[in-house]
């Protein structure tokens, strides 16, 4: 696990992680690494039909991910610069396990093993989580269209994994704190006072590791 500052935010479609990724990254001066969304040429096709392009979808943005962590390695975290991510890598078996039928699941598994097996593990994780009708509103609300033809059912199953997810992620990381933001009850993108809730906990948590690495 790096020493250096590495965190990265996770929680389903359209909760807000790109906007809080970007205010942290102000704030701290930390590098801002997002991930790539809009450009994946399957993904308007996938939203139309899961089962059809699911694959093709799911391969893009695991190809385009190890190639961006590849490079933050490279550049920020080996020269002990520090980095938020609007993202975890390993949300790729999330969807995997969601969209992929069983033949290509497997395929998609091994591949997956074999590019991150030496990619960076972030050193603190920010779990975003909401209703169904919060994450619906935010979707909405930024307008992408190709997210418009998103089922309900879709995302509200998408949660449920995420929870899943995160409280195995717990279990298997418990030296990598996990701070949870519950979305309906903190706006950071219109509360100031929201927003400096979470950099105080962020605040916190390196502290402490910073008083761990020192012991």
């Amino acid at each position: 696990m790096p020493t250096v500052p590495f965190i990265a935010i996770e929680g389903p479609i359209g909760i807000g992680k790109t906007s809080l990724a970007k205010k942290l990254s102000a704030h701290f001066g930390f590098h801002l690494l997002k991930e790539i969304v809009e450009e994946n040429p399957f993904l308007g096709k996938f939203y139309d039909n899961i089962e059809e392009w699911s694959f093709q979808t799911e391969m893009f943005f695991l190809c385009n991910r190890f190639k961006q962590l590849e490079d933050i390695e490279q550049k920020y975290l080996n020269r002990n610069k520090a980095v938020i991510a609007d993202y975890h890598i390993s949300k790729n078996m999330i969807f995997a396990r969601r969209t992929l039928p069983a033949n290509k699941l497997d395929k998609y598994e091994q591949i997956y093993h074999i590019l991150t097996k030496d990619m960076p593990v972030p050193n603190m994780m920010i779990y975003l989580h909401a209703s169904l009708d919060t994450v619906l509103e935010r979707i909405r609300k930024r307008g992408r269209d190709i997210e418009q033809n998103i089922k309900s059912s879709y995302l509200a199953q998408l949660a449920d994994d995420y929870e899943a997810y995160m409280n195995e992620f717990e279990m298997l990381h418990p030296k990598i704190p996990v701070i949870r933001i519950d979305g309906d009850k903190m706006d950071f993108v219109n509360h100031q006072n929201d927003l400096d809730a979470i950099i105080r906990q962020v605040e916190q948590q390196m502290r402490n590791q910073q008083a761990v690495s020192k012991q």
